[in-house]
């Protein structure tokens, strides 16, 4: 604690925590939820986050770590879907709840600053008119993938499994993934159930080229809260 609080100024808030936990230790999955149940909250409810670094070369097409995952509790966030199809899907789409539905004139919003969207849907057959839009989706991880599900001809379902917390995993140029585990108003059952349910979808897409340990470093933290250092 004492070396955090020299190096910078910390807030009230934030010695508090910093008071609670050892940052030289290695927490169990249930010890970091619960040393996070004891921070100190915030005005609002903060997001929780696993910030994992994997073993693998992010050089080597062979190693790149990417799936999917429904979170059995849901990621707490209210996502807003912006669905690109056209035709009868249009309507399949508003019955399903999307915020935002277009082909062509969406197309073109977007590509005049149009972000207000977490989660990219589309049509099989909108794909190519989408690619316009790769320099500005991609770099925000929001273009849409058959592997993530975001590319379907079932908009509903796409949209269905969005709203029931299924997420996107993937690891950076670092080799590093960080995906939201749920909320601080979460239970820590909840908490704890999603973060192993990620963690078992992590592995499970282990490159089959990765020798040695996996997880290199992994940890758990809250929005405005400090890191917990976590042993798989």
């Amino acid at each position: 604690m004492r070396w955090l609080v020299n190096m910078v100024k910390l807030s009230k808030r934030m010695k508090k925590a910093a008071e609670l936990f050892d940052p030289a230790k290695s927490y169990s999955l249930k010890e970091a939820v619960e040393n996070i149940e004891r921070f100190p909250k915030t005005k609002f409810d903060e997001t929780v986050e696993l910030h994992l670094a994997l073993n693998v070369d992010p050089k080597s097409s062979d190693q790149s770590v990417r799936g999917t995952v429904v979170l059995p509790h849901g990621t707490g966030r209210n996502v807003r879907i912006a669905v690109f199809c056209k035709g009868e899907q249009d309507q399949k789409a508003k019955e399903a709840g999307a915020d935002y539905i277009g082909a062509e004139e969406l197309i073109e919003k977007v590509a005049k600053g149009f972000l207000d969207f977490d989660v990219v849907v589309a049509t099989p057959d909108m794909m190519r008119d989408l690619s316009k839009l790769g320099k500005i989706l991609g770099p925000r991880g929001l273009m849409p993938t058959p592997k993530a599900g975001t590319v379907s001809a079932d908009v509903a379902k796409a949209i269905k499994d969005v709203r029931a917390g299924k997420i996107e995993f993937k690891s950076d140029k670092q080799s590093g993934i960080h995906v939201i585990v749920g909320k601080r108003s979460f239970s820590k059952e909840k908490l704890l159930d999603n973060a192993t349910h990620l963690i078992e979808a992590i592995n499970h897409a282990r490159p089959a080229a990765v020798k040695g340990n996996f997880f290199k470093n992994v940890s758990l933290s809250t929005t405005m809260g400090p890191g917990l250092k976590v042993t798989i």
